[in-house]
């Protein structure tokens, strides 16, 4: 008997959306996970994948906000041109008439100006084309929609994509408590990405908050992928070409990975606000990182981190949310715990929005990446220390 080929996997072009500065982050968790053609772009990495690497880029990305699916581009130069354009879809082999849906619309150049305008010409002609069809139509839901079609416009060309994600992934279903300012998740991960967090060290967050960058950090030490505790919430499962076998298939693969790094380092999170603490008490309990990550009450000049090789990343107060008397002084004390507690051995990266508070540190950063925290501009810090002086640093490498 002869043996079939199996059929060739069907691939198409997809992209994640991201933060930024986290794009080559991004496109280098893509290509672990088999995306061919990778284009890193801005806030968005495109890449080819077959339906198992669009579950698994969901499941598993942890600097990503969403993957989409593009499915229609054409050029349009005014509004009855659009509307046509869209009516010629055949929007019945996408979705049922008795299905929900909402279009989030982005317009750049001078033919489309009014974004709210582009994706309401584009929601009349889907909703007329199936009550033409079928003498009813699909209802708009701008909450928890069916589908979540994305309308992209620059200058006269139009591409529509499907959101398979639903909700943004940066809410990953973990938070049980949450402080005043919680980090986004996405951009957490990221900046854990950007600092080399590799969990071959120990890691400690000495303004930990509720705890999201302990979490992140400890589920990157255990390979926990970054959706396991968002459960069955993504958008591509109410897809009629969802397949429930396959993403069966992807996400089991993707759990037995779980376990797989022989972690040996110690998660350390410190924060003055007991109240706070509790928060990310919960928070790690429900996600059962709390035997992996150590938990401490008190003043982050108070708080040696722990012994040997040790990556810090903290997210301290900007001053906009959350207020300090003295943001310079607290600043201050900051470069002075860093300069006097912290060894050699430890290298310290943290994000700010406060350009004028961060002067007060008293280091010079080796690094200062933009970074994006909500609408905030903000930039990621890092801090090589030394003992002794930069100068002796020098003259000591220099002699070997």
């Amino acid at each position: 008997m002869v043996p079939t080929e199996s059929a060739p996997k069907q691939t198409f072009r997809m992209i994640a959306k991201t933060m930024v500065s986290l794009e080559e982050v991004l496109a280098d968790e893509l290509r672990a996970l088999g995306a061919e053609n990778v284009v890193p772009a801005t806030r968005a990495v495109e890449f080819d994948g077959d339906m198992r690497l669009l579950y698994r880029a969901n499941y598993s990305c942890r600097t990503a906000l969403a993957i989409l699916k593009p499915f229609a581009e054409f050029d349009a130069n005014d509004d009855q041109e659009l509307y046509d354009q869209v009516y010629k879809i055949r929007w019945e082999k996408i979705l049922d008439v008795d299905c929900t849906f909402m279009i989030d619309s982005t317009t750049s150049g001078e033919v489309f100006t009014h974004s709210y305008y582009a994706a309401l010409k584009t929601k009349d002609a889907i909703v007329d084309r199936f009550r033409r069809n079928f003498g009813k139509r699909p209802s708009i839901d701008t909450e928890n929609p069916d589908y979540k079609f994305n309308l992209h416009i620059r200058d006269n060309h139009v591409t529509l994509l499907m959101n398979s994600s639903g909700d943004s992934l940066h809410k990953r279903g973990y938070r049980q408590g949450v402080g005043v300012a919680p980090i986004n998740e996405v951009l957490a991960a990221g900046l854990l990405k950007l600092a080399g967090w590799d969990c071959s060290t120990n890691f400690y967050d000495p303004m930990c908050g509720s705890g999201t960058l302990l979490i992140e950090a400890a589920m990157m030490a255990n390979s926990i992928p970054a959706q396991y505790y968002r459960g069955n919430r993504f958008g591509f499962m109410r897809w009629k070409e969802f397949n429930l076998g396959e993403w069966k298939s992807v996400k089991a693969e993707e759990d037995r990975k779980i376990g797989s790094l022989d972690f040996e380092g110690e998660i350390w999170g410190n924060d003055i606000d007991p109240q706070v603490i509790e928060q990310c008490e919960k928070n790690l309990e429900f996600t059962k990182l709390h035997h992996d990550v150590m938990l401490h009450i008190g003043s982050f000049e108070d708080q040696k981190p722990p012994e040997g090789k040790t990556l810090i990343v903290t997210n301290p107060p900007y001053g906009e949310r959350i207020k300090v008397e003295d943001l310079n002084a607290m600043y201050e004390k900051l470069g002075d715990t860093f300069k006097n507690l912290y060894g050699a051995d430890c290298q310290v990266w943290l994000i700010t929005s406060d350009f004028e508070a961060m002067k007060h540190i008293g280091l010079h950063p080796s690094k200062k990446i933009p970074v994006q925290n909500g609408s905030l501009d903000c930039r990621f810090l890092k801090f090589e220390l030394y003992e002794g002086s930069k100068k002796a640093k020098r003259q000591q490498d220099a002699e070997e």
